[in-house]
């Protein structure tokens, strides 16, 4: 299969064409697609806003161009982004949340660790950080469902990945074989729409301690560290709580869990991936796809060439 070669810039030139984007879906001639708002068009070329890069795609790629005027479906079994939002969620009690959520947060294990992860699509879709599933061939993923002696495990070992961005620290994956199907999903919100000092929890298994819940607030929802923006939050965020949601209390997925800071004297600095980088790779799955063949398959957003000229050699 061929891919297209995505070119990664920016440019002050673009940001006078932002008044006019609109979101578009690629279809690539290679059978991929590229969705994201287009801010610029030319005869040569397609530049894509994804939200945390600007693509430049060839139209000489593109087979067919998308105007794309309406929000994704409601239903992930009719959405071509395999998720569901929650459009007028009420804020409810953190026991009835995660009662009623807790059943879609999975644990994720491979031959050397172990991390969380989240089903958004009842055909067995599971999001995580890709720093879990990293070099690895070999994943199984536990559900744990409450009965009125405990929690019952329920372990899958035909898991297949399906995408994996680096770069992000996203992956998806998704699981197969018999028995496959009807699972419960959580809904996807709006990392946008958060306040500073609101209230969020995070379900996850963190040391493999499987359906811990930890509370706190939004310290700050756009937090850059490593050059990419990260929700900042109090919430106790652990090793094993990677690739977990961080909920509000509409019960939505605003974030993806993926570090603290463990320093000494540092306390309540856990960091997320926003939920709107996520839904831009999941909406560009085709562009992160996993090939077990070549775990560097995907795009690389590689850095522009070095400006700097080498000292001269006596």
């Amino acid at each position: 299969m061929r891919f297209v070669f995505l070119l990664v810039f920016c440019g002050a030139s673009l940001l006078s064409d932002l008044h006019s984007a609109e979101k578009v879906r690629l279809l690539l001639k290679s059978g991929g697609s590229v969705t994201g708002l287009e801010i610029k068009r030319n005869a040569q070329h397609h530049f894509i806003d994804l939200g945390f890069d600007v693509l430049r795609v060839p139209v000489a790629d593109c087979s067919k161009v998308e105007r794309l005027n309406q929000v994704p479906s409601a239903t992930p079994e009719s959405s071509p982004y395999l998720y569901r939002e929650q459009s007028n969620g009420l804020a409810r009690g953190l026991k009835e949340l995660v009662d009623e959520l807790g059943e879609a947060v999975v644990m994720i294990r491979t031959p050397i660790g172990l991390g969380s992860g989240f089903l958004i699509h009842p055909d067995g879709y599971v999001v995580t950080n890709d720093h879990v599933v990293a070099g690895e061939r070999k994943v199984s993923i536990t559900q744990f469902s409450q009965s009125g002696e405990g929690l019952l495990k329920k372990n899958f070992d035909n898991v297949r990945i399906v995408a994996t961005g680096g770069n992000l620290d996203l992956a998806l994956l998704k699981i197969e074989g018999q028995g496959a199907s009807g699972f419960p999903v959580v809904p996807l919100g709006h990392s946008t729409e958060l306040n500073q000092g609101e209230r969020v929890f995070a379900i996850g298994s963190p040391l493999g301690l499987e359906r811990s819940v930890s509370e706190g607030i939004v310290s700050l929802r756009n937090r850059i560290i490593s050059n990419r923006i990260h929700i900042q939050t109090t919430a106790e965020i652990s090793p094993g709580n990677s690739g977990g949601p961080l909920f509000n209390y509409r019960g939505e997925v605003v974030g993806v869990n993926n570090m603290k800071v463990i320093s000494q004297g540092a306390e309540g600095l856990g960091f997320s991936i926003p939920v709107q980088t996520l839904k831009t790779f999941l909406q560009n799955r085709d562009a992160y796809a996993f090939d077990p063949r070549n775990p560097n398959a995907g795009f690389r957003y590689l850095s522009p060439p070095s400006t700097e000229i080498p000292p001269k050699t006596q």
